[in-house]
């Protein structure tokens, strides 16, 4: 039982509840990431060598040309992380983390193994947890408390919302793999 407005006692449904507890968990869940995303599109801009050094920082990868890559990805993920904090085109939010995080994965994360602390910020664990998130966000939607659900009165989300993320962040970073990165030979 809760008071409403007018202090008179109003039953609570367990279900809404529990519809609550969801989207408040989606919501400070799609926000961390989101702020991660962001905060880490924003380093690759601003932070240590700027843009400058993270394009020579993908040339040393083998995705090519690095000063390209080095903006398109960092754009993604600045404009993935707002869209996660904002809950605003989710399958699309998600899209952009999956991207980046498949490219991160197999051109720097997957040769180190599975710990990243088995060589400090190298292993794939991390990059690995934030495809499935994005994944998941892609595919569950921002909740009620979203700008999505705000603005068109629902999340597209389950099989459509799996779909798109999956389709658009996978093929994304697989045609970006197949025309740019060549590795060099050890």
């Amino acid at each position: 039982m809760v008071l409403t407005a007018n202090r008179r006692p109003q039953l609570v449904s367990p279900a809404m509840i529990h519809s609550h507890a969801v989207d408040l968990a989606l919501l400070l869940f799609r926000v961390v990431v989101g702020i991660v995303f962001l905060a880490h599109g924003i380093r690759h801009i601003f932070g240590g060598g700027k843009i400058a050094g993270t394009g020579r920082w993908f040339e040393s990868l083998g995705v090519r040309p690095g000063i390209v890559h080095a903006w398109f990805a960092s754009v993604t993920e600045v404009g993935a992380g707002a869209m996660l904090v904002g809950g605003f085109l989710m399958p699309l939010a998600g899209a952009g983390v999956i991207g980046t995080m498949l490219v991160a994965w197999i051109t720097n994360h997957l040769k180190n193994g599975f710990w990243v602390f088995h060589r400090p910020d190298e292993g794939y664990e991390y990059v690995m947890t934030l495809t499935f998130a994005g994944l998941m966000l892609g595919t569950v939607g921002g909740g009620q408390w979203s700008l999505d659900n705000a603005i068109w009165g629902a999340d597209l989300v389950g099989g459509k919302g799996l779909l798109i993320s999956a389709v658009a962040g996978g093929g994304g970073a697989a045609l970006l793999l197949l025309t740019s990165w060549r590795p060099t030979k050890a």
